[in-house]
């Protein structure tokens, strides 16, 4: 206290001249107009620029959850044009195969773990059975297939990926619906293999490969690669096909789970064909 006192007795005449100063500014600026109005706009200024300022560090700080709020609608609006293409491979087909891919509904999902040097890769999402994920259901991307659901626990859900050799996806050339099954060879994670292609057929590189619809987990028409190499292998009645993935796994943010709510149904019929073999 005794410090207080003297230091304020030391500089009485400093605090007393500010005092003075402020007073006398706020007497001019109260009572002339033109000074009024000068202060007004300098201070709005002030107060803008230090908004500004503020609203940009708060900004900075919530960068993360605008990206992602961004990336999940930008995910939505791959969904939807999805749909739109499933709807126009359905207009194409009879009408049979319009209400057929119009039982496909998406999910989007957030990629939280990822693998793409292994043997056998996976990758973990942010969704589960609370959000109505189920084991076998398809997982894909904006560029094409990326995998198939096999564990699902009430928040999250893992998914056996393209790049895991034990995966194999019914697959068919666009161009001319020869199918066969498509998978990795376990060596580059951007290529994959077409095989059960017969000699006879018509391959070219560049030729599109897509999904079969010969199964309950995908529809028809969903994009995997292109074709980037091919050739007879000696006393094989098949082609060796190499594909180039359309997925890039490397860069996986965002996916859609696909929901065929027709599956419980088709496998129903075919368990029932297998038994009556």
């Amino acid at each position: 206290m005794r410090s207080l006192l003297r230091f304020l007795a030391k500089y009485h005449a400093v605090f007393l001249f500010v005092f003075l100063e402020v007073l006398s500014i706020m007497m001019i600026v109260k009572y002339n107009n033109y000074q009024r109005v000068k202060f007004l706009n300098s201070s709005n200024q002030l107060t803008g620029s230090i908004y500004d300022g503020y609203w940009g560090i708060a900004q900075y700080f919530s960068l993360k959850q605008l990206n992602d709020e961004l990336a999940d609608e930008n995910a939505k609006l791959r969904s939807e044009l999805m749909r739109e293409e499933l709807s126009k491979i359905g207009n194409d087909a009879p009408q049979q195969d319009s209400l057929y891919q119009q039982n496909f509904f998406f999910l989007t999902a957030k990629v939280i773990n990822n693998s793409v040097n292994r043997v056998h890769n996976y990758i973990l999402l942010n969704k589960g059975s609370r959000h109505g994920i189920k084991p076998d259901m398809g997982v894909v991307s904006s560029d094409g297939v990326v995998g198939v659901v096999t564990n699902v626990s009430k928040n999250y859900c893992t998914v056996i990926s393209l790049l895991n050799n034990r995966l194999k996806i019914s697959a068919k050339i666009k161009r001319n619906n020869y199918f066969g099954s498509l998978t990795w060879n376990g060596d580059d994670y951007r290529k994959a293999e077409l095989d059960e292609i017969p000699f006879h057929v018509d391959v070219a590189k560049g030729d599109t490969i897509v999904t079969s619809g010969y199964s309950a987990i995908f529809p028809e028409g969903l994009m995997l690669g292109t074709v980037s190499d091919y050739s007879l292998q000696g006393g094989s009645n098949f082609y060796k096909i190499t594909v180039n993935l359309s997925v890039d796994f490397k860069n996986l943010v965002y996916v859609d789970v696909i929901q065929n709510k027709t599956r419980d149904e088709i496998l129903k019929l075919e368990s029932t064909d297998e038994n009556d073999q």
